[in-house]
């Protein structure tokens, strides 16, 4: 109990300082709430971030172990989640043996995905209550791995929303998040009301990988378009912007 105490002072004296932490909470400022009582609300809830992935993909095959600045893009999405400030446990929810045994080499939690749940028709938030159902949560964040250049603080922003508003959800589409009750009472998992919630924010990446042309344009973006050692004649496939032919 004293523990809990000492933390809730700390926190009041950092919103002194920092209030852009806790601009999402402004709504309950205005309602007149005891700063030391919010900041610890909002410390003090235990935030999930997960990652949905399948094995088999219809656009990319292996889409979630093809590599990524030297990483499987599971592994790049798991470290993009423990960078998150906001994130205090991360969970993998996957139908796939090998899938499951890369997230465990990146430290995650990894969740069974039943079959039911692993179709091809089957939208996300059915398999964000699945992963909420295991591991109990104030907040739920998914993060899309297919926005590998995507800044953690886009997953942080995303939390803070979702705390204020129920849910929210960026634009680009990398990060979406639920408080637990907007879960457990979410309407229709097809239309979906987190473009109710959405904000923008260009720090979540340009491109939405589907395709290997998605893949070598996130390259591209990352590293420029001739770094050093790069053929030549890559570079001249670069400048033109196109996907080269296997060799």
């Amino acid at each position: 109990m004293l523990a809990r105490e000492l933390l809730c002072w700390f926190v009041s004296y950092v919103s002194v300082d920092k209030q852009s932490c806790f601009a999402p909470l402004g709504g309950l400022r205005r309602q007149n709430l005891p700063c030391r009582f919010v900041a610890c609300r909002f410390w003090l809830m235990h935030v999930v971030g997960s990652i949905i992935a399948r094995l088999g993909s219809k656009r990319l095959t292996y889409k979630n172990l093809l590599p990524f600045a030297g990483k499987p893009l599971i592994g790049l999405g798991i470290e993009k989640l423990r960078l998150a400030e906001r994130v205090d446990e991360i969970v993998v929810s996957t139908e796939s043996e090998l899938i499951a045994r890369v997230a465990l080499d990146f430290g995650a939690t990894v969740a069974h995905r039943p079959e039911e749940l692993a179709e091809d028709n089957v939208p996300s938030i059915p398999v964000f209550q699945h992963i909420v159902s295991q591991y109990p949560c104030d907040v739920h964040v998914n993060f899309n791995i297919n926005f590998p250049l995507c800044d953690p603080a886009v997953i942080d922003r995303a939390v803070e929303l979702a705390i204020r508003d129920g849910e929210a959800l960026s634009n680009p589409y990398a990060a979406w998040a639920q408080t637990s009750d907007c879960l457990e009472n979410y309407g229709d998992p097809v239309n979906i009301s987190a473009h109710q919630c959405e904000f923008e924010d260009a720090r979540a990446g340009q491109i939405d990988i589907h395709s290997l042309e998605d893949l070598l344009e996130t390259y591209r973006l990352k590293q420029g378009a001739a770094p050093e050692g790069l053929p030549e004649a890559f570079r001249l496939e670069s400048a033109q912007g196109g996907l080269p032919e296997s060799r």
